[in-house]
């Protein structure tokens, strides 16, 4: 597993590639995701419980790349960072739900995890999608039956946030790109 924090800025969404799709529905909480037992361990302790009590293989069986297809209220319950944290140590691409608690939103952003909104999706299930989210004032999720479904703009700022890994290394990059230019003047 990787570090939310060591990521490094990738091209991480080909709408070539199609991603396994893990499919929840509402009201996954962050204890689900970052349980309450297991968070006084460190982060491969927690990844170990990632939701294990509504997907038990979850943890055993996630893949780099997979997406979470999710009901509405995705990251409601506590503040805990780690709950968001523990999908990207997990490799997971993106998150797709109807709508998500505004600080797991946050959160999720700030460790580099890819949350898109799309009241559709979970209307009928995949098992897999391909994104595109090259043009982020209209990303795009594409099932395995071709069809199209049209999600949230995404700000640009959130994006290259998520491009870079997250919060502490969009701003070590801005750091380095600085230091270069002072340098070099």
């Amino acid at each position: 597993m990787n570090s939310p924090l060591d990521r490094k800025e990738i091209d991480f969404l080909d709408p070539n590639i199609s991603h396994f799709v893990w499919a929840l529905g509402a009201d996954i909480d962050t204890d689900a995701l970052a349980p309450g037992h297991a968070m006084k361990f460190g982060m491969d302790v927690i990844a170990r419980h990632c939701l294990e009590s509504v997907l038990p293989n979850f943890a055993t069986d996630v893949k780099a790349g997979d997406v979470i297809i999710a009901g509405s209220n995705f990251g409601i319950g506590s503040s805990r960072e780690q709950a968001a944290a523990v999908l990207v140590m997990h490799g997971i691409t993106a998150v797709i739900a109807p709508s998500y608690n505004g600080l797991f939103f946050r959160n999720a952003f700030n460790v580099g995890l890819l949350l898109l909104t799309c009241p559709i999706i979970v209307e009928r299930p995949h098992t897999n999608v391909r994104l595109d989210i090259h043009d982020a004032k209209q990303p795009l999720v594409i099932t395995e039956q071709g069809e199209t479904l049209a999600c949230e703009a995404i700000p640009e700022f959130l994006l290259e946030r998520v491009k870079h890994g997250g919060l502490l290394n969009e701003l070590r990059h801005q750091l380095s790109r600085d230091q270069h230019e002072q340098n070099n003047a």
